[in-house]
């Protein structure tokens, strides 16, 4: 009896060591069916998880190891991996679930990880893009075959997976960028010029080398200069006449009421046209004051500027005419006011000068409101003609037109006139008076 006793004491470690050995490796395996031990919930394991240690073999009886797996199998083949698509475990030592029948276990409560947006697509295509954080694995630690690592999705069903999306074509592919210098092309524009005009660069010599004309190499010279002389007529060269009458008015007002016209107009060219002035006034009771008529050569010198030279003849009731050799210029100036000055010298020795302006102010399109000053100068004192030296009058109007036709407008305004120095005593005494306000009313026409 008490080698008995002394068999059992000596025996019992043993039992219990093994009965801990088998708690050990089947108590974290809960929902196998072999095993009668109660689950325990799995708690989520960091991105770096640390390996569970392998367990101890028993120790009462061994069990058969299990056959070996081929290399290419899943060692997950059977596990239901729906929630961990595309996660690969690392490599390590074998599995210990191997052999084990798991279709019949209930799992484990496990914190089921984010899904992954791109799981299923083939992503070989997207170089160069940031790949999103990969969840928490549920397998870290689990022990694959390096041959289940570089294969995760063997013995899973692919057929049934969306195709991976082909990246849009490179439209440079094939295009040699090697000239390109990252930026735009280096063109000089106005800012690169002073005065904000556009860099301009000299023909090459070789363009003056051959004639001015290209045509004159497959051509007789002489046809084609005959062509282009032709073709300048046609284009260039137009003749034109024109005839503007500035004003035919009527005055009433101070002193004597009477009439005044003031007319022009042209014909030629361009550049180079004959131009003819009239201007003059006299009284209701037929008597003429005064009139004069300008045979003038005008040449352009500028856009909107001609210089005129010519003769101007002077025509009065006493018969004393007179005549002046006249030069002058006439033209627009910016903002569109129409200028002329001319200077006068006659057969006497006389030099007298004159000088207007004036301006359109377009109230509506009809109605134009135009200003105009006229200055009058003499070199010298000439008595028989009433005029002192220096500034002999000044002129001033404002005329109110509606335009029935561009070329036909009647008018109504007002004129101030002022004799000075010399010429104004002229006026006294023959007792008209030095300055005198009219109404006028007139037409302004052009054909």
């Amino acid at each position: 009896m008490s080698r008995a006793l002394f068999a059992a004491v000596a025996v019992l470690p043993l039992i219990l060591a093994a009965g801990a050995a088998v708690a050990q490796s089947h108590g974290g395996h809960a929902g196998h069916g072999a095993h009668a031990a109660p689950a325990r919930p799995v708690q989520a394991r960091p991105q770096q998880a640390r390996p569970r240690p392998a367990p101890k073999p028993r120790a009462a009886a061994p069990r058969p190891a299990a056959p070996a797996a081929p290399v290419a199998a899943d060692p997950h083949a059977d596990h239901d991996r729906g929630g961990h698509a595309g996660h690969a475990a690392p490599a390590a030592a074998a599995d210990p679930h191997a052999g084990h029948d798991m279709s019949g276990m209930q799992a484990a409560p496990v914190q089921t990880p984010a899904a992954d947006p791109h799981a299923g697509h083939d992503m070989s295509g997207h170089a160069g893009h940031a790949a999103q954080p990969a969840p928490v694995d549920p397998h870290a630690g689990h022990a694959m075959s390096p041959a289940a690592a570089a294969a995760p999705y063997a013995g899973h069903d692919m057929s049934g997976m969306a195709p991976a999306q082909t990246p849009a074509a490179d439209p440079h592919a094939g295009h040699d960028m090697s000239a390109v210098t990252g930026g735009a092309p280096n063109i000089p524009t106005s800012v690169d010029a002073v005065g904000g005009r556009m860099v301009e660069t000299p023909p090459p010599a070789a363009a003056r080398a051959a004639p001015a004309h290209a045509a004159d190499l497959l051509f007789d010279p002489a046809v084609m200069a005959a062509s282009r002389k032709q073709l300048l007529v046609e284009n260039g060269d137009v003749r034109t006449t024109a005839v503007l009458i500035d004003s035919i008015e009527a005055g009433f007002g101070d002193g004597e009421e009477g009439y005044s016209w003031n007319a022009q107009g042209w014909t030629g060219g361009d550049i180079n046209r004959f131009w003819w002035k009239t201007e003059g006034e006299g009284a209701f009771d037929g008597q003429l004051h005064d009139a004069e008529v300008q045979a003038l050569y005008s040449r352009a010198i500028a856009p909107f500027w001609d210089v005129q030279a010519g003769v101007r003849r002077d025509f009065r009731p006493d018969g004393d005419d007179t005549t002046h050799l006249t030069l002058g210029v006439q033209g627009v100036v910016p903002y569109w006011f129409e200028m002329s000055a001319a200077a006068f010298l006659s057969t006497e020795g006389d030099l007298t000068a004159r000088a207007e302006a004036e301006y359109d102010q377009r109230l509506t399109q009809k109605w134009i409101l135009q200003p105009a000053i006229e200055v009058a100068l003499s070199a010298s004192d000439i008595p028989e003609l009433e005029v002192g030296s220096g500034l002999t009058s000044v002129t001033a109007g404002l005329r109110l037109r509606y335009e029935i036709r561009k070329e036909f407008a009647p008018y109504v305004g007002v004129e101030w006139s002022r004799a000075f120095g010399d010429t104004a005593d002229y006026a006294r005494a023959r007792g008209d008076d030095v300055d005198a306000t009219r109404v006028v009313v007139g037409i302004k026409a052009w054909f």
